[in-house]
């Protein structure tokens, strides 16, 4: 009998790579989270682990299981719901990036609660890039994301998309006409320019690294950021440009949003694990996302 716990320990090593980092997740100590799973593999009957040097690394056989370990979580806790006639009642993680959070995620938790008084929705925030791996290791149930550039996801059998909207990518100067250089709708012309970004990692650091790149120069970041508030203000302060979601904008700066000649567009969608997609509680989330997100860009 393979145990629940000690399933999704294993899953964690798989997500985080370290008996350490697994330890932090779950607030145990490590030598506690080894234990578990010299336990789990005596369970499975099969060598899932290896040393590499200090660090436990999976064997194929503990990959198989790893992969497997997500999945029968969540038919374990979708066979629980039915059981106990839960329907769209219990409690799940929302996780999403900032400007989602701040215009229609939060609006849908406000008509969840309204409207699903048995359904609890707790709020994580994350960057796009952090979302799915996210979900992977079930640190959120539904993660709102974006991708970069090309309108599609990645293909990618475990996770299960719903699209949301489509925002555009503008382009954010001063108020003031003074600090536009150029064509404002041209990034070439904005080559010597200083920029501004989320820290390197983030969604914005690498929209503005590509972008600056496919425009044939390379941007000269001269402030990184945490959030898109001190973002923003540096940019209407003159001190910067940058490029960001049009979601992102908040109108209480000002500034001015540029549209670029060349448009781009991310996809914003709901990620869900695809063995999870169909617990009740699940579907009237990602539902109550559908509505209340922005209409697509350009509509």
């Amino acid at each position: 009998m393979l145990d629940p716990w000690r399933l999704k320990l294993l899953g964690d090593l798989a997500a985080l790579g370290t008996v350490r980092a697994v330890a932090q997740a779950a607030h145990l100590s490590p030598s506690t989270v080894s234990q578990q799973l010299a336990v789990l593999e005596r369970e499975a009957g099969a060598r899932l682990f290896e040393r590499a040097g200090r660090r436990l690394r999976l064997t194929e056989a503990g990959l198989v299981l790893a992969r497997h370990a997500r999945t029968i979580l969540d038919q374990m806790e979708t066979a629980k719901a039915e059981l106990a006639g839960l329907d769209t009642t219990g409690r799940l993680t929302i996780g999403a990036f900032t400007s989602a959070l701040n215009t229609f995620v939060l609006v849908a938790v406000q008509r969840l609660r309204a409207d699903a008084q048995g359904l609890r929705v707790d709020l994580h925030e994350l960057d796009p890039t952090e979302g799915v791996p996210a979900l992977r290791r079930g640190a959120c149930d539904v993660a709102v994301t974006a991708d970069l550039f090309d309108g599609t996801a990645p293909v990618d059998d475990d996770i299960v998309h719903t699209p949301l909207t489509t925002d555009r990518v503008v382009l954010v100067t001063a108020a003031d006409p003074a600090s536009h250089p150029g064509d404002i709708s041209n990034l070439s012309d904005y080559s010597d320019a200083l920029w501004s970004a989320e820290r390197p990692g983030s969604w914005t650091h690498d929209l503005i690294t590509r972008a600056g790149r496919r425009a044939g120069f390379e941007p000269d970041l001269t402030a990184l950021f945490a959030s898109y508030g001190p973002l923003l203000a540096h940019v209407e302060a003159g001190l910067s440009v940058t490029l960001l979601p049009e979601l992102a904008v908040d109108p209480r700066y000002d500034v001015t949003a540029h549209p670029l000649r060349e448009p781009l567009e991310r996809r914003i969608t709901a990620a869900v694990r695809a063995s999870a997609a169909g617990r009740p509680a699940i579907v009237r989330v990602v539902a109550a996302l559908r509505a209340a997100a922005p209409a697509p860009a350009g509509r």
